[in-house]
């Protein structure tokens, strides 16, 4: 019988740490995915900040 209780314990266990990896990794690609956003967004202010301004100029009224 207590092999049967040393089995569940086991296998709670491991089914805990399998749902803690999975969750790392979420955790992992959400921050991943957040840092390429905010690279990209840099970018474009960036390229933003260093583009020549083509607008004509308005005449005076």
């Amino acid at each position: 019988m207590a092999i049967w209780f040393e089995l569940g314990i086991f296998l709670v266990v491991l089914a805990f740490g399998l749902w803690q990896i999975h969750d790392v990794k979420k955790a992992r690609q959400a921050t991943q995915s957040r840092r390429e956003a905010e690279a990209r967004l840099a970018a474009l202010r960036d390229k933003a900040e260093t583009a020549p301004n083509d607008a004509p100029p308005i005449p005076p009224a």
